[in-house]
């Protein structure tokens, strides 16, 4: 009777594990690209993201306009829907960006008619609606390429096309045509925040069609012909209507173009491979997809692009645009260089080739397609630099030496940023051999240190927890003062010694002053790991991803006013704090980095702090055969503390690797616990640190 029993007690363990299994309708294993919840994130202030059908870096994403919408023009919970455009930059801020060139189907040419969702599904590349009209849309994503096909109930068929739309109606002109069953031209819209201004070429091709009518400058009406569908397939090119048109006559039916996104959709996610619970691998690859749409791949097969001074110029190099790297440079760029390192060097390789064509802060008015800004930019080319990419640095010296000279130190927050800058600034000109000017900025950026004197030593003054206190930009005093990330041994001293700090960031974090809905302070809950005490980062890390935690300050609250408490990272529409945008996945990068044990110490150093993954295993895989395996030796879904670790079979007492180490592969295996190891991590520990002698 016992053999059976255990036999028994076998058989239902082995079934509770299958039953754990990500499987989709066929019962097979879901792909990567089947784990991703596209709603994610779609619902109010809660990300701003859109569930449009869209492809890897690519510039047109296809997607619904509801009514209300939000950033992105769309919420999960609104009913009525205004049609679909093809533009998204997503979860940014200035209340959005994108939306051109709104198609709206019609059962009747005139009518004042409402469409009213029914039920609707989207999947990476793919986007699905009914409505209660008996209408049925559908649209898939190529590479700057898309398909749309329209069911109709009726035997009247219209499509609204409206070229002058875009969101909150940025809009400036267009130039266009009508030949035959196409329509082709350009659109020029403002940029996000509405500080500069792209172009995007198009041409649109339409299928079971009667006849295209132009009733009014920027709009065109289709009529569709006796078939229950119209069809339509669209190019974009940042270059010309040309290369617009070569989309479309290269691209494929729905099926086809659904199949192929699935394809590389499934490849991109796929550079990762993770092995836990089921609910944490669905969010973990539904982040991931949200940190892939960006930036865009501008260039055409030729290597031609468009300059931002407006310019067409061709380049051996694949060329990306769309920027919001304030933001992104602190976890988005990280995470690429990580999975992707041929495309982050084409990535740096673009950035850099902004300088020669007149480089602004934020958006010009020549832009290839819609972007935000790009402070920082010099910090992305070291952290690229560094980690082995070619830049061609001395074509565009002048150029970065222009733009230092541009910093601005007039605020608390702005002197540490501009700091940060001048720090990086002086690594690349030591690269290039200029000695002087890179001993020149390292002596002005450690002027920091007066600054922090001045405005960050004390934090008893009543405004240090007050958002914009003294100029500040989208923070307070209490999250800004630790933006010192290219020297911690210098602001652990300006702190009052190691131990000092630590109480310091334990202050931080009793009180909640921290702020995860935006990214001035996000580097802040990894700095217990320069200290005696890098178990706080782990358990810190752990909580922020997985856990209940208290926040003040979204939607720029005062302290103390309506606190948030509960999980931050949800797998549902609003998954985010409010205010909290993706920011063009940058948040969604912090989460995916973590997830797999990793954090950036400082971007433009090649080194990563370790933290234990939340699944039992990682598998990173590159193109060059090499692959890292990151594995949790005892695994347990609610252990976080790194009990301890073995890179290749050897001891790892240190709780930090350079990039080459994880980019030569092998096997990094981490033992955890549920409670701290006080020991592990404390020796050896890396530290930034700035020596003006040597440097």
């Amino acid at each position: 009777m016992k053999k059976y029993g255990t036999l028994i007690m076998l058989m239902l363990l082995l079934f509770g594990c299958q039953q754990k299994e990500n499987k989709n309708d066929v019962g097979m294993v879901k792909s990567p690209s089947e784990q991703v919840n596209v709603f994610l994130g779609t619902s109010g202030d809660h990300g701003q993201m859109s569930p449009a059908a869209a492809f890897p870096f690519s510039m047109i994403s296809i997607g619904p306009v509801t009514h209300p919408g939000t950033h992105t023009g769309y919420d999960y919970y609104a009913k009525e829907f205004l049609g679909f455009v093809h533009t998204h930059i997503e979860g940014v801020g200035c209340r959005g960006g994108g939306g051109n060139i709104l198609v709206k189907p019609l059962t009747k040419e005139g009518a004042d008619e409402k469409l009213l969702k029914k039920k609707e599904s989207a999947k990476p590349g793919y986007y699905q609606v009914a409505f209660e009209n008996g209408l049925m849309a559908e649209m898939a994503t190529d590479h700057n390429y898309g398909v749309h096909q329209y069911h109709f109930p009726t035997s009247e068929k219209v499509l609204k096309v409206d070229l002058a739309y875009a969101f909150l109606n940025r809009f400036v002109e267009a130039e266009h045509a009508l030949f035959g069953n196409t329509i082709k031209g350009w659109v020029d819209t403002k940029t996000v925040c509405d500080s500069g201004k792209y172009r995007l070429y198009f041409y649109m091709e339409f299928d079971h069609i009667s006849s295209i009518s132009n009733p009014e400058n920027n709009t065109y009406i289709i009529y569709g012909a006796d078939k229950p569908t119209i069809g339509l397939r669209i190019g974009f090119s940042s270059v010309n209507v040309e290369y617009a048109k070569a989309r479309v006559a290269n691209g494929g039916s729905l099926s086809e173009t659904i199949e192929k996104s699935k394809s590389q959709w499934d490849a991109y996610l796929g550079h990762v491979k993770v092995e836990g619970e089921p609910e944490r691998e669905s969010l973990f690859y539904s982040l991931l997809y949200r940190g892939l749409q960006s930036p865009y791949l501008v260039s055409e097969p030729d290597g031609s692009y468009r300059a931002i001074d407006g310019t067409i110029q061709k380049s051996d190099d694949s060329i990306y645009h769309g920027w919001a790297i304030w933001d992104n440079y602190r976890e988005q760029m990280p995470l690429l260089s990580l999975l992707f390192p041929q495309k982050y060097g084409d990535v740096a390789r673009s950035i850099a080739n902004l300088y020669p064509y007149g480089k602004t802060d934020w958006s010009t008015q020549h832009e290839p397609s819609n972007s935000v800004r790009t402070e920082h930019a010099q910090v992305v080319l070291l952290d690229a630099l560094e980690k082995g990419h070619l830049l061609p640095l001395e074509k565009i010296k002048d150029s970065l030496i222009n733009e230092i000279a541009r910093l601005d130190f007039g605020s608390p927050d702005k002197a540490l940023e501009a700091s940060y800058d001048l720090w990086a600034s002086s690594k690349l000109m030591m690269s290039i051999g200029d000695t002087v000017l890179a001993k020149t900025y390292l002596k002005k950026a450690m002027e920091y240190q007066s600054y922090w004197q001045k405005d960050f030593a004390d934090m008893g003054w009543p405004d240090v927890d007050h958002m914009g206190a003294r100029g500040l930009y989208q923070g307070t005093l209490w999250q800004y003062r630790w933006f010192v990330p290219f020297d911690i041994e210098g602001l652990q001293k300006l702190a009052g010694g190691e131990r000092t700090f630590r109480k310091q960031l334990d202050q931080f974090f009793d009180e909640n002053n921290y702020n995860h809905a935006n990214q001035p302070d996000l580097q802040v809950p990894g700095l217990y790991n320069a200290t005696k005490e890098p178990w706080k980062s782990q358990k810190l890390y752990r909580n922020l991803m997985l856990d209940s935690v208290v926040q003040f300050y979204f939607n720029n609250n005062s302290k103390g006013v309506d606190p948030y408490i509960g999980r931050i990272y949800n797998n549902r529409p609003r998954a985010y704090l409010k205010t909290m945008d993706d920011d063009m996945g940058t948040m969604s990068s912090w989460f995916v980095l973590r997830a797999m044990g990793l954090s950036a110490v400082n971007v433009g150093e090649p080194v990563y702090y370790l933290t234990a993954p939340i699944f039992k295993e990682v598998v990173l895989n590159w193109p060059s055969s090499k692959s890292l395996k990151i594995e949790v030796s005892n695994y347990h879904k609610d252990h976080f503390y790194i009990k301890s670790a073995h890179l290749n079979g050897n001891p790892l007492g240190r709780n930090w690797l350079t990039h080459q180490e994880l980019m030569q592969g092998g096997e990094l295996t981490m033992e955890t616990d549920s409670v701290p190891n006080p020991k592990w991590g404390t020796s050896n520990q890396y530290l930034t640190h700035v020596n003006i002698e040597k440097d």
